[in-house]
């Protein structure tokens, strides 16, 4: 058995630079999940993008944003919120995947992800391309429906692609919700926009009963009336996060395999994550980086600090739910 870290915080600068060591979620410790009993919420990389269906490289994701993620601090500048002050977090590695067999792969990521469940552990998993949320949801849901924010320029719930393939970036949720994981009455779809390839693509998720707010209402909203009816659409339930760095305008995350142009702010969205504070969270997911159509790294430095968002949230939540 591998030696316990002697802290669970991240690496501090004034002890190595953000240039040197071996690149962590955030500088944190690695621990496998068998050694992991201490962790409270752990960070977890997916490096596939078998359910791609146009521009491939969100394998490389993980390990960009691990890189990138050298450039996350201790406290939120805005709610004060110190998340490795407040629990036990560490980076869980990468799941096991098979990039030549899709199937497979969904049961490797669901297998790592049952031995997370078991011990207790909050996941936020860096993507990957979007399928791999699926599985996620597999072993974090498998005892009942949960509710989900869902942040995206696409639905995710098309049914089938190239004929009878089911398991594809496109089509998550709507699995999902068919195996009793996602209640989709408790679903709230936020940035959606781009042209379809029928007039009937919506359909499906709004017969389902899904709140899917087009960008155009967005607009039209704005984002505090946003954060509010994402609110309600949840309610008190347990709720999964899950976010596409496609939700943003291709100007903010260029490197993503499906980019649509008109899209939310990088400012916008972290002010929506925040607005998510004090709700139910058991989880969250910012996937679909691509560092190929990226270079510089701008994209996976957007979505590692999305993850820094969510994870505060679930670190408060996850620090009130200790025993006393």
């Amino acid at each position: 058995m591998a030696a316990k870290p002697e802290s669970y915080k991240p690496v501090s600068v004034h002890d190595l630079p953000r240039f040197a060591g071996i690149p962590t979620f955030m500088r944190l410790p690695y621990v496998a999940p068998a050694d992991a009993d201490e962790v409270n919420i752990g960070l977890i990389g997916v490096p596939w993008d078998g359910g791609t269906t146009n521009r491939a490289g969100a394998r490389h994701g993980p390990r960009q944003i691990r890189d990138l993620s050298t450039m996350s601090r201790n406290a939120h500048h805005v709610t004060g919120i110190m998340p490795f002050e407040l629990c036990h977090c560490a980076d869980l590695g990468d799941t096991p995947v098979n990039p030549v067999d899709i199937e497979d792969t969904l049961n490797r990521i669901e297998s790592f992800y049952n031995s997370v469940v078991e011990r207790g552990i909050i996941p936020l998993t860096a993507g990957g391309d979007h399928l791999i949320t699926l599985p996620v949801m597999r072993a974090l849901c498998r005892d009942r429906p949960v509710g989900m924010v869902h942040f995206d320029a696409h639905t995710d719930t098309m049914d089938r692609y190239f004929g009878e393939s089911k398991y594809t970036h496109g089509t998550p949720f709507r699995r999902a919700i068919e195996e009793g994981l996602l209640d989709p009455k408790r679903t709230v779809q936020i940035g959606i926009r781009g042209a379809l390839n029928s007039d009937r693509d919506k359909d499906w998720g709004l017969e389902q009963g899904i709140r899917v707010i087009e960008i155009e209402e967005y607009n039209d909203l704005g984002v505090d009336a946003v954060i509010a009816e994402a609110r309600r659409v949840v309610g008190d339930g347990e709720t999964y996060v899950s976010f596409d760095v496609d939700a943003l305008d291709p100007v903010y995350a260029p490197g993503t395999g499906t980019p649509e142009i008109g899209g939310i702010t990088t400012y916008d969205a972290q002010k929506m994550i925040r607005g998510l504070r004090g709700l139910n969270l058991i989880g969250g997911d910012v996937v679909e980086v691509s560092p190929p159509f990226d270079m510089s790294g701008n994209t996976a430095l957007v979505a590692v600090t999305m993850m820094f968002e969510i994870l505060c949230l679930l670190a408060e939540l996850a620090s009130q739910r200790k025993p006393a």
